[in-house]
């Protein structure tokens, strides 16, 4: 990983989104299907926010990993994986279900969540539907998360007013239920997002490059 090449995405990527945005924005490093490499350029770029998939990648990334790394988990909660990752991670992204929600309550009390809401042309698998949401905001709640905002993956291949759109109805929704983090936009949308009020973005090829098999 050519940590001088990903400090220049990274500085890239700060400016378009300075000129997209109304108010400050976390940038997470998505280092799913990098090596630990990109765990280290990103934090020399001054990134500490790093995100991770899957719990096999992060678990195995942690143990080599620089201290100081805020570790976000941006995949499915599987239940059977929640007493490993608890104790690392500082922000869930990707909250889907009461039943998810009440077995990390368990696992790690008052963990900080964000709620995947599901867009238009977003498989059906990711996330609830907009009308769902505030249900299992207060289910989460109940259960003893601390439920922080929204999460959301954009469109693929839509035309970018599609894509406000999108992201705008998910802003309007958390708005509508007091929450305040807005964790919107990938390396292919992220100025569309932020346009759109998102406090977070999750960039991986954009800091990174092309994935293998990608």
């Amino acid at each position: 990983m050519d940590a001088g090449l990903v400090a220049e995405r990274v500085d890239e990527a700060r400016r378009r989104i300075e000129r997209a945005a109304a108010a400050p924005v976390t940038v997470v490093a998505v280092t799913k299907g990098f090596g630990s490499g990109a765990v280290v350029a990103a934090l020399q770029a001054g990134l500490a926010d790093i995100g991770e998939n899957y719990a096999h990648e992060l678990l195995a990334k942690l143990a080599s990993a620089p201290p100081g790394i805020r570790w976000h988990f941006l995949g499915a909660l599987q239940r059977n994986k929640l007493a490993g990752l608890a104790p690392h991670v500082h922000l869930w992204h990707s909250l889907d279900s009461g039943r998810r929600a009440r077995a990390l309550a368990l696992c790690r009390p008052g963990a900080p969540v964000l709620v995947e809401v599901r867009v238009a042309g977003v498989a059906p698998r990711l996330g609830v539907p907009p009308a769902e949401v505030p249900g299992l905001v207060e289910v989460a709640a109940a259960a003893g998360l601390e439920v922080r905002g929204l999460m959301a993956v954009g469109p693929r291949g839509a035309e970018s007013g599609e894509v406000r759109a999108a992201y705008r109805g998910v802003a309007r929704l958390a708005r509508s239920l007091g929450l305040k983090e807005l964790s919107m936009g990938m390396s292919a949308d992220f100025e569309l997002a932020v346009a759109e009020g998102a406090t977070i973005v999750r960039l991986g090829e954009a800091l990174f490059g092309q994935r293998r098999g990608g």
